[in-house]
């Protein structure tokens, strides 16, 4: 057989890859496709990856030459590449920077540059795009743009298939000394690995014009927090951070006061406990999002123009509400840090992220820190149970949704929780959910804490610190552990349900038991065999497939026969 039949990707015209699992090179291509193409399928045998045009400004706005991508497509196929595909490539990255945003000399007002005629002619010709841009005199393709609409104005570009290149200057805001400590106040050294200096000079460059703003992904467990001081320490200025719930901002408070030279005097909270604005500010996402009525104006996005913020870090960016996305449109000036797992949003935003946050400046493979061991080696495993016989009839009746909640909630799950408990004694573990009752039902049963988002924040952290300190060994979770929890000492998570096929819920379950450990992670998915649960599954495991992980099915029955009792994990 030709050496060129053993390489692992088909490379189609309609711009979707084929991926062969059983090839040789299979892992060498995956990651080499994970800077610009998607996953959008991914059965046993035959992943399916797409290339689309936001996929590759991403890989532009990397450094990543188109050169790059065709030669890792060649290299790769099985097959010829498609002469159309290869065109399309330069063609569609070089739309990256053939709109500028300069400044203009006018500080209430920026130029929109064209490197076309043909594209000044295109968005001279649009009617809505009159409303934004004005003809600028003078020689070159120029438009003049004010600065309010600097960011509405990259949102319609890109949807019309011009990303721009945002040149224009950032200001500083205030000063504020900040430094990461060589030993953090816990007495534990504080090193910053390599890949989290790279990913902070990334987006601070060298702070000249296109530097300054971005998203930064890294998985979950391998110190995405240390990436943001890390920025903060570089940029020396007035920081706003907002993140997912009140536990995370008292996590990211915790890591600022042990990590870096800050007091707690230098940091606020702003969220419904309390509203400090200090130079270092931690808010949630809800509290900025808040109004008395679904008509009325929200009344905390006064936060943003209370200091003149120098950065504004965007944690769990993927989450990022929609509301947030109208006030960051009016604050491009600020230098921006989206921090994330996954790029996947389930609304659809990917292209707001690129927009008005700031494209990925950098992105590294899951699998590559796991075998470096920063984040901790983890085996996935779907086990697959039968429906109870008394829930048949009831689920052959019902419509789409209340069959999910009837295969999510088959109290046949619970002896397979059980199970894993025994096999895991000696590990912390964690059960999570999406149905309230359900969880609770599981809780009591096993004698053991839930957290709901209807645990008070004090109670949470209390229980949280048990958990950590190991006088708690089993805890029973909603989707409030989806984000930004630092549970260092969790090796083990049950996933009982789910968000029917949510990718970025699945990315941030298995996130939280990656933290480095000497034992290996176990990441469990219980699913009713046979019913929508299934369909919805294969959904969710898409971005782990993408990310190198693999997951093992098993039928309960046989799973159970060879289960032994206490930690035989190990």
């Amino acid at each position: 057989m030709p050496h060129d039949q053993m390489n692992p990707l088909i490379v189609q015209g309609d711009r979707s890859i084929l991926l062969d699992v059983h090839a040789p090179r299979a892992v060498e291509a995956r990651n080499a496709l994970i800077p610009f193409a998607e996953l959008e399928k991914s059965p046993e045998h035959l992943h399916t990856y797409r290339v689309t045009p936001l996929s590759l400004w991403n890989a532009a706005s990397a450094g990543f030459e188109p050169s790059d991508i065709t030669g890792t497509l060649r290299e790769f196929s099985r097959f010829a590449v498609p002469a159309s595909v290869l065109a399309w490539i330069p063609e569609t990255m070089s739309r990256f920077g053939t709109l500028r945003l300069l400044p203009s000399g006018d500080d209430d007002a920026l130029i929109l540059e064209s490197s076309s005629a043909r594209v000044y002619q295109e968005l001279s010709a649009s009617r809505h795009m009159a409303k934004y841009l004005a003809h600028e005199g003078g020689e070159g393709y120029r438009f003049r743009v004010a600065v309010l609409h600097r960011g509405t104005v990259k949102q319609e570009l890109l949807r019309l298939g011009w990303p721009v290149k945002d040149e224009a200057p950032l200001r500083d805001g205030d000063p504020l000394e900040v430094s990461l400590r060589g030993t953090a106040l816990s007495g534990l050294p504080l090193t910053v690995r390599e890949y989290q200096n790279e990913a902070a000079g990334a987006l601070v460059g060298d702070r000249g014009p296109g530097t300054g703003y971005g998203t930064i992904v890294l998985p979950c467990g391998s110190g995405k927090t240390v990436v943001g001081m890390k920025v903060m320490s570089l940029l020396k200025t007035s920081t706003l951070i907002l993140t997912t719930n009140v536990a995370a901002v008292h996590q990211w408070i915790d890591e600022l006061v042990d990590k870096t030279s800050l007091s707690r005097e230098d940091i606020g909270e702003y969220t419904g406990d309390a509203k400090e604005i200090r130079p270092v500010t931690v808010a949630t996402y809800q509290i900025v999002t808040w109004r008395p009525d679904k008509e009325g104006e929200f009344p905390h996005f006064r936060l943003f123009r209370e200091r003149a913020w120098g950065l504004i870090v965007y944690d769990e960016v993927h989450l990022l509400p929609a509301p947030v996305f109208r006030v960051t449109a009016e604050i491009q000036t600020i230098r921006r840090l989206g921090l994330t797992a996954t790029l996947v949003r389930e609304d659809g935003r990917e292209g707001d992220v690129f927009s008005l946050v700031g494209p990925k400046r950098y992105d590294v493979p899951w699998k590559d820190l796991e075998g470096q061991g920063w984040i901790a080696t983890a085996v996935c495993t779907e086990v697959r149970v039968d429906l109870d016989a008394a829930l048949e009839v009831e689920y052959a009746v019902a419509g789409q949704r209340q069959k999910y909640r009837i295969a999510s909630e088959n109290p046949v799950k619970f002896d397979v929780v059980s199970a894993l408990l025994a096999r895991h004694s000696e590990d912390a573990v964690l059960v999570i959910g999406q149905y309230i009752d359900q969880l609770e039902k599981i809780a009591r049963a096993l004698s053991c804490p839930i957290i709901t988002g209807k645990t008070s924040n004090a109670e949470r952290d209390r229980i949280y610190s048990d958990f950590r300190s190991g006088a708690i060994r089993t805890l029973v979770v909603s989707k409030v552990a989806n984000f930004a929890i630092d549970l260092p000492d969790a090796s083990v998570a049950i996933q009982i349900s789910g968000t029917f096929g949510s990718r970025q819920e699945e990315a941030q379950r298995l996130g939280r038991i990656l933290r480095p450990k000497e034992r290996s992670s176990h990441f469990y998915t219980v699913i009713t065999a046979r019913t929508v649960e299934e369909d919805f599954a294969a959904n969710r495991q898409k971005f782990l497939a993408e990310q190198g992980y693999e997951y093992e099915i098993v039928r309960w029955g046989e799973l159970s026969r060879t289960l032994p009792c206490g930690d035989g994990a190990r």
